[in-house]
């Protein structure tokens, strides 16, 4: 029996955002993308990829919102996880005081627009600052909005409930011992280089691999070199 390796989707992802990888290692793992995405906590979500994960142990992937997702089922179940990789992703809580308030102002706005004009306009504005901006305006932009609107908004609002009240899984870094793959585009300004090289530096036994001309979006965007980094990490 193949080994298990679990895709997390970030907000207002699906498989989609994992298909070139799961191509890329067929054969190799056996690839699952659990859908969490009505579930209105990060600890639910965490709960739900533990509940229905097909084998006792697993190797761990989380992109994105799916990257708090798997800090949380570390937490929860650490003998579980053989390995780990975050990629685009953060630890930090909800910030205090000003810092806070704009985060959840903007993301409440986001869904206000989306249910007055729809998932795919909300996601035209907030998609634009995700990828590298060479790849606004292409076919791979608008498959990013094709998946944003494959989400409800009943499901949009789950999900902001969901990061608005996440976790600080910050105090879980120095507790992961399992070989971790921590992966950043150069370009992602929603999750920033420097918040990976905080992980790479808490997480023992962590390699950082950084994804050049490449924003937020990394598996989409740069397939081939993200799955050349999965290949390495798994092996």
């Amino acid at each position: 029996m193949s080994r298990t390796l679990l895709l997390l989707p970030g907000l207002l992802c699906d498989d989609a955002v994992w298909e070139p990888q799961i191509e890329f290692l067929a054969g190799s793992v056996h690839c699952e993308v659990p859908d969490y995405r009505s579930l209105t906590s990060i600890t639910a979500m965490a709960e739900h990829v533990l509940a229905n994960a097909p084998s006792a142990t697993f190797a761990l992937a989380g992109h994105s919102m799916g990257g708090r997702v798997a800090f949380e089922v570390m937490r929860l179940a650490p003998q579980r996880v053989e390995q780990l990789a975050l990629l685009d992703t953060s630890y930090p809580p909800l910030g205090e005081g000003v810092d806070g308030e704009d985060e959840r102002s903007r993301r409440l706005a986001l869904l206000a627009t989306a249910r007055r004009e729809g998932m795919r306009v909300m996601g035209r504005a907030w998609a634009t600052g995700m990828v590298h901006p060479s790849r606004l305006d292409t076919p791979l932009f608008e498959s990013i909005l094709d998946m944003i609107e494959r989400n409800t908004l009943d499901m949009f609002a789950a999900q902001v409930e969901a990061l608005l009240g996440r976790p600080d899984a910050g105090r879980e870094l120095s507790k992961i011992d399992c070989p971790t793959l921590i992966l950043c585009g150069r370009e992602d300004t929603w999750s920033p280089l420097r918040r990976h090289e905080e992980m790479h530096a808490a997480i023992r036994n962590s390699r950082l691999a950084v994804i050049e001309h490449c924003g937020h979006m990394s598996t989409m965007e740069k397939p081939v070199e993200v799955s050349s980094a999965f290949r390495e990490w798994l092996q």
